[in-house]
């Protein structure tokens, strides 16, 4: 079975040559959610350029994004002296006026390109995806950064066409040496409104989700409350408890003094006034 790099290479052919490759959508292998609402991830032309003919000296690829309209159908990415365009985002209003260039890379040449046999492996993926894939539209802050440098390669927008050009770029002159077709359109998704969202059985609308979404969520606080306020009784008892216990130790080390001040009162009644010394001393002799 030949590697992964040569049948996404195959994906790009149309009719053999490298003027008639199309940009194409990144293989489900490398990512699935593709397009999103704002990026469009690209294969990019490996094994391609080099393919026609022996490349010598430092060559880089452009990638050159343009709205897809009637008018710009074959629109042109280099002068009258092939030199390529440099327009950018902010120059042609997002590609609706012109394309712009939006990435540049090196050509890597094919025995330099990473393993697939490690695609599995979770440290090295990012650089297999940087080698085999190109993101446009990933650069979210370099249109407000006042201190970014480069390609700015901004969000595109959403529900949107597009098309790509990939252009190579013979560093030592700074002329074109060779470029491929524009692709196919690629449209970007759309947002889809929370009013209009499906969701079978009983096909609520996005307003009803919400809604259902902060019932389901009551019995959760309402439970919650009902455990609070279980802890804060016991609480109470707890304190009622120590309150009650206070109170009958003070009451029954006070219960002994009040019966020790009594007791001369009680035998003051039972046997009569004290009596006096003569008359216990002639009682004496009496008996």
């Amino acid at each position: 079975m030949p590697p992964l790099w040569a049948l996404l290479a195959l994906g790009c052919l149309r009719l053999g040559s490298a003027v008639n490759l199309q940009p194409q959508l990144a293989s489900v292998t490398f990512i699935t959610n593709n397009p999103t609402l704002t990026t469009v991830a690209l294969e990019k032309p490996l094994c391609m350029f080099d393919s026609s003919e022996a490349l010598t000296g430092d060559y880089e690829v452009y990638l050159h994004v343009l709205v897809d309209l009637a008018s710009f159908r074959n629109a042109s990415v280099q002068d009258s002296t092939k030199t390529p365009l440099s327009s950018t985002f902010q120059q042609t209003e997002g590609g609706r006026t012109g394309p712009y260039r939006a990435v540049a890379f090196d050509l890597t040449p094919c025995s330099d390109l990473p393993s697939l046999d490690v695609v599995r492996d979770v440290s090295q993926a990012s650089e297999i995806l940087n080698a085999y894939l190109v993101r446009v539209g990933a650069n979210g802050t370099c249109l407000w950064d006042p201190n970014f440098q480069g390609l700015c390669n901004p969000p595109l927008s959403a529900a949107t066409e597009y098309r790509f050009k990939y252009v190579l770029v013979n560093m030592s002159t700074g002329l074109v040496q060779d470029q491929t077709l524009w692709s196919d359109p690629i449209r970007t998704r759309r947002l889809t409104p929370y009013s209009s969202i499906d969701t079978w059985p009983g096909r609520r609308s996005g307003g009803m989700i919400v809604i259902t979404s902060i019932l389901g969520s009551l019995p959760f606080f309402l439970l919650l409350g009902f455990a609070g306020a279980i802890v804060l009784s016991l609480a109470d008892m707890r304190s009622s408890d120590g309150e009650m216990t206070h109170d009958s130790q003070i009451t029954q080390e006070a219960l002994p003094n009040t019966l020790g001040t009594s007791e001369p009162s009680y035998t003051s009644v039972n046997r009569g006034p004290p009596l006096d010394r003569a008359e216990v001393y002639s009682s004496k002799l009496q008996d």
